[in-house]
């Protein structure tokens, strides 16, 4: 396979934190792990440079895009991608967003060239963009993260099932783990190492409410009827947040709700460590690695039930869905987890829990996958 070239499209890799972004760091990890020989040429649209403390494996080209104003950047990222294309005639291209597919279509006319592109979530569903449903259509590959996302994706696009595979998300163990509540967390926000704390970590944004953060607000009168104590930390940043706090404020919960704002990486896995559930009741979640890296440090995770939280939570095997527009049922199901009543005992086994989720979505499962899917609907192809 020397000479091989793939041209590997991302939104962003580099300067902005983000589910999708995780996803293609690691998708961009795997595939160099599993063919070291193949030259890669790595579009980048949003990002200005890389970061200095990455590396890779192969001989890899990064083109970034960032420094092109906003305005113009997608029309000379197209520009850009499809004369490299023309130019260097890879093998294969792969798009980490679906957006980018339009491009690869016209690739595909003019060279034959084939694409696979990434189904994430919500952009992924009710397609209404004729030249983004014509860009699907010929995909040879679609590489969905979640079973509902793929579902979704063939019922309203009338695709060929076959052509629509799942690649979950992933996360890192290494950097989420059991441990006891952090004193300095406990003495921030004044709480004591027994009181009961529901923590929700999304953006604060007013596009972004499907998070179900407002449903978790309007349970806390009735959770606290059981539990008089109990605390809900809300981390993150967004243009949503005065509402949030007036929303508090209405339902009197100002010594309840901390809204803790953003928080470095390196704390997160402390943040999870302080709360005795981790709750995101979304509907419009393409997947959630967050879910993920809540039950990496060991503990009890409640999602929604009409969105991909169900395959991050394997059907409830791992953790409780609920329906995300159900105040009562988010409410007594988050009771029954904070007594320690919830029918499920894995919820309560913290190293069992963790191993779980690393068992089935860890980055060798990733990886394997990923390396299967280019054997079977790539390199047989050209063998």
């Amino acid at each position: 396979m020397n000479k091989v070239n793939f041209h590997v499209w991302f939104p962003n890799l580099f300067e902005f934190t983000g589910g999708i972004q995780t996803y293609c760091r690691f998708f961009l990890q795997a595939i160099q792990n599993i063919y070291p020989d193949i030259d890669y040429d790595i579009f980048v649209k949003h990002d200005r440079n890389s970061s200095p403390n990455f590396s890779t494996i192969t001989p890899t080209q990064f083109h970034f895009s960032g420094s092109i104003p906003l305005p113009l950047r997608t029309l000379v990222f197209a520009v850009q991608l499809i004369v490299w294309g023309i130019w260097k005639r890879p093998k294969l291209i792969i798009t980490g967003h679906l957006n980018f597919t339009v491009a690869a279509y016209w690739l595909k006319r003019l060279t034959t060239i084939p694409y696979w592109t990434t189904a994430h979530g919500i952009e992924a569903w009710d397609i209404k963009n004729p030249p983004l449903e014509t860009a699907l259509h010929h995909a040879d590959l679609i590489l969905a993260v979640s079973s509902y996302t793929r579902d979704r994706l063939i019922k309203e696009q009338n695709l060929d099932p076959n052509k629509i595979v799942i690649l979950p998300c992933q996360f890192q163990p290494s950097r989420f783990q059991p441990a006891p509540k952090p004193t300095y967390l406990l003495e921030k926000y004044g709480l004591k190492q027994e009181q009961a704390v529901i923590l929700t970590v999304a953006r604060l944004a007013e596009v972004e409410r499907y998070k179900g953060y407002d449903q978790i607000l309007q349970a806390l009168p009735q959770i606290r009827q059981q539990i008089p104590d109990v605390h809900y930390i809300l981390v993150g940043k967004g243009n949503d947040q005065t509402r949030i706090e007036q929303l508090i404020t209405q339902l009197g919960l100002q010594d309840h709700v901390t809204l803790a704002g953003f928080i470095p990486d390196e704390q997160l896995c402390d943040y999870y460590n302080l709360c005795d559930v981790f709750a995101m009741p979304s509907k419009k979640e393409g997947f959630g690695i967050v879910y993920l890296e809540a039950l990496a440090c060991g503990k009890p995770v409640l999602g929604g039930n009409q969105d991909g939280a169900i395959d991050a939570l394997c059907h409830g095997k791992l953790g409780a869905l609920v329906n995300p527009d159900d105040m009562e049922e988010i409410a007594h199901t988050l009771i029954q987890i904070l007594q320690g009543t919830y029918p499920n005992p894995l919820m309560y086994q913290p190293e069992f829990l963790r191993q779980k989720v690393i068992d089935t979505f860890g980055f060798e499962q990733f990886q394997n996958s990923l390396a299967s899917y280019l054997h079977q609907h790539f390199f047989t192809n050209i063998e």
